[in-house]
């Protein structure tokens, strides 16, 4: 026997809500049959009501589809409800070797002076760059285009180095 603070049975969710009661929450908005939401999505009856009754938990894919037969869709928001929407992908980003910056990266198209850590030093700027990590890559630019833009940056002090 469970007592008051064990923990609720979570079963198969979406965020924080069943995966079931999704799948009859839509077809009651759209006023339709297990079998007319079958059909939609392109299953069998029974496969609706396994999903609705929680001894089925449907892919991605078939809970697009399912949700679809009532006119919704799966999103993905942060913390606060807002949407996030995909990452773009562009084909001239690629680096020497073909390959894709790293997604957790800030990726620079075309740098202006500044915003390059090799322009302290006169070198040629890349047609695209990025540092590692997302601190020491804003510090280092702080400190990049305070070098470089001097008129704009003549009456502050420097911005500190990485690491100091």
């Amino acid at each position: 026997m469970g007592s008051d603070f064990d923990e609720p049975a979570l079963g198969r969710r979406v965020g924080r809500y069943p995966i079931e009661g999704l799948v009859r929450r839509a077809r009651r908005i759209a006023g339709i049959s297990q079998r007319s939401m079958a059909r939609f999505a392109k299953v069998s009856a029974a496969t609706v009501g396994r999903v609705e009754s929680g001894s089925l938990t449907p892919s991605v894919d078939l809970l697009e589809r399912l949700l679809g037969a009532a006119g919704l869709y799966l999103t993905v928001v942060d913390q606060d409800g807002r949407v996030i929407l995909p990452m773009e992908t562009w084909d001239d980003t690629l680096d020497g070797a073909e390959r894709r910056y790293p997604a957790h990266l800030d990726t620079i198209l075309d740098p202006g002076p500044g915003d390059w850590w090799g322009d302290v030093y006169g070198l040629l700027s890349p047609p695209e760059t990025y540092h590692r990590a997302r601190w020491d890559r804003e510090m280092r630019r702080r400190r990049s285009q305070w070098e470089v833009r001097v008129a704009k940056y003549r009456s502050e002090p420097p911005p500190p180095w990485p690491g100091t």
